[in-house]
């Protein structure tokens, strides 16, 4: 068995208090990545890796030196930034990347100061690596435009470089043509397709003695979810983290929907400019690149880094009863904003003046930390990565769940859990803004209880537009002897066949019944058993399927231990948020006027609550998931683009609620599967942006099991 603490990548840190640039710094950070080397992996040739790199604070005192040497003479430090670059090997194609970033530049103000081939080396690589090795550059300009006053230097070179990746992609060049590494006043990174001892031969600065730093994360990859390329490799621009984010495909699909109600304020750009800077999360990256993204993203528009951490890698916070009720508000009111970026990781983190690393709620992966009497900081995912003399250690310790270890270069000094966490709990009101969300009791106070109820009903009985107008939907035959008059064996079937028409009509089988659903009735749990699953795979069976049959969840499992929801309660929880969401770029108390949920699955009397529903000037639509059996397979299709229409539709229209509902299914229209409805309904609002405009929820027969739900 593999344990969590030998699986995954590499990654630590090394830091100065002093902020004192020293060749010590960096040769640390260089030796601490090669001793983490088995943390890494390579393909069958053993010298290509999935990926190494290091990210260091600018080294000025060594580009002043090269550059002057060149005949340039660059700004006084945070006055100039360097963008490493890869682009194309063909010539043309370089070139045209290039024309782009200097044309966008000379757009926006930045003075364009010198461009410098990378000195490398790439004898040690591998056939892989060298077949797909990009040309290397350094693009020197000044950090401070004329267009983007309002912004900091830093601010004004994120909007350049994204700027620039739009322009890029409109002229056909993609990701694995040109990327920037990095494109900043304060860090660079030199990383790669390669292994951790290829890092520091490969790229010819860093074994420079004027190459100095006072803060390194190094990072020595093992892809377990996307393929090694040179722009996957980590450190990304602001972060390295060496587990899987599980959560990955919702945290992408959530952020595409919120780029249509994102204003980013804290940017002030006009919405076309807005619009370029999109995605944030680009689809193409791992999990790691699509965190940075939106990491880099929400620090532009004003947050710290280490509290955009708290939102995206939050506490367990539901069922600590511990924990200060200042900052369960703090995590209370970002969930209703953001759904966490959850998996298994140790997490490192700069903007250049602060440096940390964060773990998941669960602790599934290690981190240990040394302070020394010197002013010297170590983090990293195991011990003995750097020699430090014991009698130096002043202080030792590992990161335990949910916590932040941080550095804060300005002050000098290690910032305590407990004070970050204080600080950003109590820098806006979150204890009066989270009265804002709404409770199911909330929506009983304003629904009559005459329009909560709904009795269970058989085969066909509701009447809708969607079905045939009588009432009685598909009935059940009286007469079914032939000599049209009701016998006594027809009325003791009739009950028993107005259960098991619609059992039938939604797929349950025998043994689902017996197995799953009986048991679950008489205990309210699921049923247990010791026997492995021998049963074919969904796709070969010779018997129909529901749907949710066919998919698993996506992640890691070789380095994802398994949780138990009932011994470690302490980290699970079933509450969510439902409904219209805020803008994330910004913190304003109306963000927490959400349906707020103890757990995702509605009684009937709530969900015929929620049809009705009138605060906060809410309104919902139900739209009916049935179609007309008479129209064959072929009118599945068109029903589901109907719905999707529908719902689009309602969204414009301003309902903050779809409820798809099934109830109309007879012997004369089908159901749509349930989870086809709501897959088709998400998506199209995702493409569209606007499915953070609106809250669905599905009113069907055809979930039992547990499975089903989630």
């Amino acid at each position: 068995m593999l344990l969590p603490s030998a699986a995954g990548p590499g990654v630590g840190f090394v830091g100065e208090l002093s902020k004192q640039p020293s060749r010590r710094c960096v040769t640390d950070a260089l030796k601490m990545l090669e001793r983490m080397t088995h943390r890494g992996a390579c393909g069958c040739e053993e010298n290509t890796g999935d990926g190494a790199g290091i990210l260091a604070a600018m080294p000025d005192g060594f580009f002043g030196t090269i550059m002057e040497a060149a005949g340039v003479r660059l700004p006084p430090a945070g006055q100039y930034a360097v963008g490493q670059v890869f682009l194309p090997k063909d010539q043309q194609q370089r070139d045209i990347a290039k024309r782009v970033m200097e044309a966008v530049a000379a757009d926006l103000g930045h003075e364009v100061l010198a461009w410098r081939s990378v000195p490398t080396d790439n004898r040690s690589l591998g056939a892989s690596a060298v077949k797909v090795e990009p040309a290397v550059e350094q693009w020197f300009v000044t950090a401070d435009g004329a267009k983007h006053r309002q912004l900091d230097a830093e601010g004004q070179l994120y909007v350049l470089r994204k700027l620039i990746e739009a322009e890029w992609s409109a002229q056909g060049l993609g990701y694995d043509d040109a990327y920037f590494c990095s494109l900043s006043s304060r860090t660079i990174i030199y990383k790669g397709q390669l292994t951790p001892a290829q890092v520091p031969s490969y790229f010819k600065d860093l074994q420079h003695p004027e190459f100095r730093s006072y803060m390194a994360i190094v990072h020595s990859r093992f892809s377990t979810n996307t393929f090694p390329s040179w722009g996957r490799a980590q450190p990304m621009r602001t972060m390295a983290h060496n587990g899987e984010i599980n959560t990955l495909r919702g945290n992408r699909n959530w952020m595409r929907s919120r780029e249509g109600v994102m204003a980013c304020e804290g940017l002030g750009l006009d919405k076309e400019t807005l619009q370029k800077l999109t995605p944030i999360v680009p689809a193409w990256q791992s999990d790691s690149g699509s965190m940075d993204g939106l990491l880099e993203l929400l620090t532009r528009c004003g947050r710290d880094v280490a509290e955009v951490m708290m939102m995206l890698i939050p506490e367990a916070w539901q069922n600590d009863k511990l924990m200060d009720e200042s900052r369960r508000d703090f995590y209370r009111y970002h969930a209703a904003i953001m759904e966490p970026w959850d998996g298994p990781a140790l997490v490192t983190f700069t903007d250049g003046r602060y440096l940390g690393a964060t773990l998941d709620r669960n602790g599934l992966r290690p981190g240990r930390y040394y302070i020394t009497s010197g002013g010297r900081v170590v983090m990293a995912s195991e011990v003995g990565v750097v020699d430090i003399p014991p009698a130096d250690v002043v202080r030792k310790g590992r990161l335990m769940p949910g916590n932040i270890f941080l550095v804060d270069f300005d002050e000098h000094r290690v910032v305590e859990d407990r004070e970050l966490k204080e600080r950003y709990s109590k820098a806006k009101p979150y204890n009066e803004w989270v009265k804002a969300a709404v409770s199911m009791e909330d929506i009983f106070a304003t629904v009559p209880p005459e329009q909560r109820e709904r009795r269970l009903l058989a085969l066909g009985a509701e009447s809708t537009a969607n079905g045939n107008g009588n009432g009685h939907v598909g009935a059940l035959p009286t007469n079914g002897n032939g000599n049209g008059k009701v016998s006594a064996a027809n009325k003791e079937i009739a009950p028993i066949m107005a259960l098991l028409e619609p059992l039938k009509a939604f797929g349950y089988s025998r043994e689902a019944l017996e197995m799953l659903i009986a048991p679950m009735a008489k205990t309210g749990a699921e049923a247990l058993g010791s026997m492995g699953n021998d049963a074919a795979l969904t796709a070969m069976s010779s018997r129909p399927r529901q749907p949710f049959e066919y998919f698993k969840q996506l992640f890691a499992q070789v380095t994802n231990p398994a949780i138990d929801p009932f011994r470690e309660a302490i980290v699970t929880s079933l509450r969510c948020f439902v409904g219209p969401e805020g803008d994330i770029t910004t913190s304003l108390p109306t963000h927490a006027r959400r349906l707020e949920l103890e757990q995702p699955v509605l009684t009937i009397e709530e969900c015929e609550a929620l049809k009705n529903v009138s605060v906060n000037d809410w309104a919902s639509r139900v739209i009916y998931t049935t179609w007309p059996v008479a129209e064959g397979p072929a009118g599945m299709r068109a029903a589901l683009e109907g719905i999707c229409a529908q719902a689009e539709a309602a969204v414009d229209a301003g309902c903050a609620f779809l409820v798809l509902s099934d109830r109309t299914f007879s012997a004369e229209r089908a159901a749509v599967p349930s989870l086809l409805a709501v897959g088709a309904v998400h998506h199209r609002l995702t493409d569209a942006k606007k499915r953070s405009r609106v809250g669905l929820i599905v009113e069907t027969a055809e979930v039992g099991g547990v499975r089903a739900r989630g």
